[in-house]
């Protein structure tokens, strides 16, 4: 019996979007074991969303988490879409972790919901590498969205999650559909032996991992390439061997 054409189209649809959402995924590592060992596949995995905030309310934290993005999309190919309702990102700071401006574009809404709108149109394109955007509320049916557009093309999707007030940093603990979920706080700079402000220092938390771990870690921030590191201090404590216990005395 002859399968009729509307039914062949349909088919062809379907195996058309099914072969999209088995797009092969890459990850990105950061290049610090004990990070990308508990992310699925070794690092910050391509086509799927990722949300990152400021670990608190202090002055640091959300530029801290801005440069966390920032340095993420520094070590990709390609150019990056950053959507923002709030005209205050400062390119320099982004130039520093290794995202010059002639790789960004900027796109500035009238509001979160057309940032929203915004980064799911720049997914479902597949031009840029990286879509970023700043909103402080995110719904489950609008992460599910930009879940699906990042799937269908493999770009990384990262939501700075912003507050401007701090009733809205409730919203942050509620179910999503992005794959990663992180908390950055800026922690005070080591302390140099000669006059000088040494490399700053954040604390990395991985709050949510999509069949990965948790992870909490002090490290030091992006440098010019966006690249993480250990502090040298807290490197050489833990290369050190273990203390022998003390050896008990033998009885009389």
């Amino acid at each position: 019996m002859a399968v009729p054409m509307a039914i062949q189209s349909l088919r062809a649809r379907i195996d058309t979007i099914q072969s999209g959402r088995r797009r092969a995924r890459t990850a990105l590592a950061f290049g610090i074991r004990p990070l990308d060992g508990r992310l699925p596949g070794g690092g910050l995995e391509r086509g799927v969303l990722h949300e990152i905030a400021g670990g608190g309310s202090g002055a640091g934290d959300g530029p801290a988490a801005a440069l966390f993005a920032a340095g993420i999309a520094a070590r990709t190919r390609g150019k990056v879409l950053w959507c923002l309702s709030r005209p205050d990102l400062f390119a320099p700071a982004l130039a520093q972790v290794g995202l010059p401006p002639d790789r960004v574009i900027y796109v500035e809404a009238k509001d979160e919901k057309t940032v929203l709108s915004c980064m799911e149109e720049g997914l479902a394109h597949g031009g840029p590498t990286v879509v970023v955007g700043e909103a402080a509320r995110l719904s489950m049916t609008a992460s599910r969205r930009l879940n699906l557009a990042a799937e269908k093309t493999g770009c990384l999707a990262i939501l700075l999650r912003r507050w401007s007030r701090p009733n809205d940093a409730a919203d942050f603990g509620r179910p999503t559909a992005a794959a990663t979920r992180w908390k950055i706080s800026a922690l005070p700079a080591a302390p140099l032996p000669v006059p000088g402000v040494g490399r700053a220092r954040w604390r990395v938390e991985l709050i949510r991992s999509r069949g990965g771990e948790t992870a909490d870690l002090e490290l030091e921030a992006c440098d010019e390439t966006g690249r993480l590191a250990f502090p040298s201090d807290l490197s050489d404590r833990s290369a050190a061997p273990p203390a022998e216990p003390a050896r008990r005395r033998a009885r009389a």
